[in-house]
């Protein structure tokens, strides 16, 4: 059996970093993400409409499953239901990210 090799925060913002990358590819200059933790993907500031949040998170999925070895699903019924949504900032993101990482191990 594989194990996974350990991940930490800088990980996690790496790959999160390669996806606005290449979700950057796909959008208008004027839309086009800043590799920034304070980044806000969605509601008040942000430039992803609903599609292109669904892109990103599978997307994201793919690149933990690929480096990680890593089956995770970050859109399911817990993300939906917070009060904040752990999709709204790239730091939101990154600590859910974490949270369901170390709820695995």
């Amino acid at each position: 059996m594989e194990v996974a090799p350990p991940v930490n925060r800088q990980d996690i913002l790496r790959l999160i970093y390669m996806t606005i990358d290449e979700i950057n590819e796909t959008l208008p200059e004027d839309r086009q993400l800043e590799k920034s933790v304070g980044t806000h993907l969605i509601g008040r500031g942000g430039k992803l409409d609903s599609l292109g949040l669904v892109n990103f998170i599978i997307l994201l999925e793919q690149r933990l499953a690929d480096e990680f070895r890593l089956a995770v699903t970050l859109a399911d019924e817990k993300a939906v239901s917070r009060v904040n949504s752990p999709f709204r900032t790239v730091e939101n993101l990154t600590d859910y990210v974490l949270e369901i990482l170390e709820g695995t191990e």
